[in-house]
């Protein structure tokens, strides 16, 4: 019998196990991000929440998911050096899923930076900032264009 009783029938070691902890954890954190996006936007453009069901609100989604996970990925990049960028040992598999890897790159990041769930807060609502006053903008601009009041 083991310690924890969470681990009976999990073959992974406790390496694997904290790994795909972390990955959940940080999917979860982009999932939630974008969709406080999603809603944030919405509202701002006087539409309705997205709804759960609905195939065209989860693709818009998944969207803004892949623009967070690409600027996460830029903002980072900026910040630390190329060494610790991209340096996979040999227990870490390379994907070729876009997301997946964005997110492998993020669990990377988050095992060697101390600070690195503050740094995500930080990039994550500096991007939500960016976003929601370009898309404002760009609404106030149509609105201007063609005559209707704001």
């Amino acid at each position: 019998m083991t310690a924890f009783p969470h681990q009976h029938g999990d073959p992974r070691g406790l390496r694997e196990r904290i790994d795909a902890q972390l990955r959940e954890r940080i999917e979860e954190a982009v999932e939630m991000a974008g969709l406080e996006l999603l809603v944030a936007l919405r509202q701002r453009r006087g539409r309705l929440a997205p709804e759960e069901g609905s195939a065209s609100d989860r693709q818009e989604h998944e969207a803004l998911v892949a623009e967070l996970l690409a600027h996460l990925r830029r903002a980072f990049g900026d910040e630390i050096a190329e060494p610790e960028r991209r340096a996979p040992t040999e227990a870490e598999t390379i994907t070729r899923d876009g997301r997946a890897q964005a997110l492998a790159d993020q669990v990377l990041l988050a095992k060697r930076l101390p600070d690195y769930w503050q740094r995500f807060e930080a990039h994550r609502a500096a991007y939500a900032g960016i976003l929601l006053s370009e898309r404002v903008e760009a609404a106030g601009w149509l609105r201007r264009l063609f005559g209707r009041a704001g």
